[in-house]
């Protein structure tokens, strides 16, 4: 087992575990490339309006999500280089109801997860299985099945809504805006808590740049924060293990039942 990297002096956060949370960049220009949480952000500039808060759609239980010729189905899911290029700058619908007991924020988009349709849906990352462990699902949930979470009280979105292969091709402006738009998103949608699944997105976007990983001591449009670890695969410092103890640290804060 490879031992944890030291932690660099301008990004001292450890998590409630004793973890440290980095990622690992490999193979940056390949169509697969997984997003690390270690985000390089760079002043290039606001995103459009078109790129903003008005090409979010929302899947909420008992309605139809767009028809999108180019989402995938569980049998047909791996998509081709040709449609992971293709997917670069696309939005994909949040999962979302109101009043919610948890909405879960990614950082943005990875390309599997636009071409599908599916949040966190690229094979390797452990947002669903660790969603699993920490007992807020009673299975574990294919992709393909995320708008099953409302009725457990859960959601996702993310803190900026266009697909790029690498988080680190997000700017910091792009992190800004987004999250004043998650704020706003929040106060409408009024969920009790907000996870944000990545701690460097957080302290960019939210200009808290000493965060740490567990309850944070802001709210958000009334709502209680807390930062997870980034469920990428190439989050080498967390296991499996410790990742789902990491989700299910939230779940006992929330109050939520155990339903592993």
């Amino acid at each position: 087992m490879t031992p944890p990297e030291p932690a660099q002096p301008d990004d001292p956060a450890v998590d409630r575990l004793g973890l440290q949370e980095t990622g690992r960049s490999t193979r940056p220009g390949h169509p697969d490339f997984q997003e690390p949480e270690s985000i390089n952000a760079r002043h290039t500039g606001r995103p459009e309006p078109g790129d903003r808060a008005d090409r979010h759609l929302t899947a909420t239980p008992g309605t139809t999500r767009p028809t999108q010729a180019e989402l995938a189905t569980p049998e047909t899911a791996r998509p081709t280089r040709a449609e992971l290029a293709a997917a670069a700058d696309r939005t994909i619908p949040d999962v979302l109801a109101p009043g919610l007991a948890v909405l879960f924020v990614g950082i943005n988009p990875g390309l599997w997860s636009a071409a599908t349709g599916w949040h966190f849906a690229r094979p390797g990352n452990r947002f669903w299985p660790a969603l699993h462990r920490g007992g807020f699902t009673p299975r574990l949930l294919h992709p393909s099945e995320q708008n099953e979470l409302p009725a457990l009280g859960l959601g996702i979105t993310n803190m900026a809504a266009r697909a790029s292969a690498r988080a680190d091709e997000l700017s910091s402006e792009e992190l800004l805006d987004g999250a004043a738009i998650l704020t706003d998103k929040v106060g409408r949608y009024q969920p009790r808590w907000v996870a944000v699944v990545g701690v460097t997105a957080y302290r960019i976007g939210f200009q808290r740049p000493k965060a740490t990983f567990g309850p944070q001591p802001e709210s958000l449009a009334g709502a209680r924060l807390w930062v997870l670890p980034n469920p990428s695969g190439l989050n080498a410092h967390f296991t499996p293990v410790t990742l789902g103890l990491a989700f299910a640290e939230l779940r006992v804060a929330t109050d939520l039942p155990e339903r592993r």
